[in-house]
């Protein structure tokens, strides 16, 4: 009796909502007006309201340089945010579409896949549905779309329930799948790698965050020790490249820095410039730079440096250098075969391969990837550095 209760209370429920879904999808059909009348803006300004909360507290978590936090809350604001459309008449019409080509489609397969264990009458009730759901969609109304997606929904309930999988199931392997892809492409393509120091300025700020082509110099085998296991196709990258590469004394730290030196280069540096085989790297005087030195590790602090625009390897990009004679590494290195040499572009504040006790010259096994483009940066007055969104790293 108890489960009988639960059961009806259950048929009820979906009733109502299947009924309430039929009346909003009914009121987008007719226009704005109609569907705002029918749904009311609650659920709008639900939407509103939420994000630029959050949002805000996203922001004031980043002006205090919790990067962590206030890019956590930014993607669930933006998050919230990207539910806007199920608000409005457009998502609503667009869902109801969608949902009964989904269900058309695996309708479709059932039928092809078990139709020998139907009789001709079942078999007759599905493809009515199936067509009905053509019909529906060919008109362009939401509301007929839903009303065929529900007869469809009850004939393959009816019929073929033996071979539909669980919504539980289909939720698993498509959370699942997206999971699978993620890792798949984080492994072998492109990994997100963020800024937390200020070593790269001007070229990569503190709170950057990048995307690392793991394919342009061989594909690294995950979980291997690169001390052991070398790349597939593995190949130098070019002077003047940002690459991100693990720290060969600390394998559980990445480090992203400019490659100076390829093998058999003989690295000279003095008062900040560089030779290369004797060559000496034409830079330009840019001017003064000013900034404020932030990282997740120390104290904010104000630094006047003097900005460059440097060549390497035929590719222009900005360094700096401090006015006040803060540090200069200078010194003179013969490139080891298969490694690379390495400096910050922000020059006098940089634990490269000019330092004791910095990575050194790095192996080839060990980079990670060139860094090609930002696409996202948080900091700066307002939270989010949007002029710096999607630029490619030079």
């Amino acid at each position: 009796m108890e489960k009988a209760a639960k059961a009806r209370l259950e048929d009820a429920r979906l009733a109502e909502e299947q009924s309430r879904e039929a009346e909003l999808a009914a009121a987008a059909d007719q226009g704005v007006g109609a569907y705002f009348r029918a749904a009311g803006p609650w659920k709008l300004v639900g939407i509103f309201g939420t994000s630029i909360a959050v949002g805000f507290a996203a922001q004031w978590r980043l002006a205090h340089q919790d990067y962590l936090g206030g890019s956590l809350l930014a993607f669930f604001a933006l998050f919230v945010l990207s539910m806007i459309t199920s608000a409005t008449p457009w998502g609503v019409r667009s869902r109801a579409r969608s949902e009964a080509k989904s269900l058309r489609r695996s309708g479709q397969k059932l039928l092809k896949k078990h139709r020998a264990k139907l009789d001709d009458k079942a078999a007759a009730e599905v493809e009515q549905a199936l067509g009905s759901v053509e019909t529906a969609l060919t008109s362009g109304q939401a509301a007929q779309a839903l009303a065929a997606r529900n007869r469809l929904d009850v004939a393959l309930e009816q019929h073929l329930s033996f071979g539909r999988k669980t919504a539980a199931r289909e939720y698993t392997e498509s959370i699942g799948g997206a999971i699978l892809v993620a890792l798949l492409l984080r492994a072998f393509v492109f990994e997100p790698f963020h800024i937390p120091s200020g070593s790269m300025i001007p070229t990569l700020l503190v709170g950057d965050f990048i995307f690392v082509n793991k394919m342009s110099y061989g594909l690294r085998i995950p979980f291997t020790d690169p001390a052991k296991v070398h790349k597939i196709a593995e190949g130098a990258p070019q002077r003047g490249d940002v690459v991100v590469f693990i720290v060969p004394h600390s394998p559980t730290i990445d480090y992203v820095k400019r490659v100076v030196g390829l093998p058999g280069d003989r690295i000279d540096v003095q008062d900040n410039q560089i030779w290369v085989n004797g060559a000496l790297q034409q830079r330009t005087d840019a001017g003064d730079f000013i900034y404020t030195d932030r990282s997740e590790y120390a104290d904010e602090s104000e630094v006047t440096a003097r900005e460059y625009t440097e060549v390497l390897g035929g590719k222009a990009h900005r360094t700096i250098v401090r006015k006040d004679e803060f540090r200069h590494n200078g010194g003179s290195w013969v490139v080891e075969p298969g490694k690379i040499f390495v400096m910050g572009d922000n020059r006098d504040n940089s634990q490269d391969s000019r330092v004791d006790g910095g990575p050194g010259q790095v192996p080839f096994s060990y980079i990670k990837g060139r860094a090609s483009v930002i696409w996202i940066s948080f900091g700066g007055p307002h939270g989010i550095r949007f002029s710096r969104m999607f630029q490619s790293v030079k």
